[in-house]
């Protein structure tokens, strides 16, 4: 008796595998994302993906470590990550360095304009109103 063969559907390259999935949908959750074990464990899991250059995996993973991490250190990764996630046209990437780099702890206006405008440029109703502030 013949077996029938069943095909998976094609993933695309760029799509986030299931630890940058898992870890997305745990930081989205009400309930979930906002417990410091979960942001740990949810870093963890994007970390590899984000190194790969998996870009939504960059910006959340840099995210992280910018908003939720005392560690100088960390938050340079997180503004490298962002970086990265940014140049590869990620709009919330290209927002939250223009947030960041506004912000008085950076203070460096025309790198944010420069995000800003990137990521008004595609559409972000916020960016457009955070460059009217500037």
């Amino acid at each position: 008796m013949p077996r029938a063969i069943t095909r998976l559907p094609a993933v695309p390259a760029n799509a986030p595998r299931l630890p940058t999935r898992v870890a997305l949908w745990l930081l989205d959750s009400p309930r979930l994302g906002d417990a410091p074990s979960i942001k740990r464990f949810a870093g963890r899991l994007l970390k590899q993906p984000a190194l790969q250059g998996v870009v939504p995996a960059q910006t959340r993973l840099g995210q992280l470590l910018c908003r939720d991490c005392g560690n100088p250190r960390d938050r340079r990764m997180g503004f490298e990550l962002l970086r990265q996630a940014a140049r590869a046209g990620d709009v919330s990437a290209q927002l939250e360095l223009g947030q960041l780099y506004s912000q008085s702890r950076h203070n460096k206006p025309q790198q944010a304009r420069h995000w800003l405008e990137l990521a008004a440029g595609q559409g972000s109703l916020e960016a457009q109103q955070l460059l009217k502030q500037l």
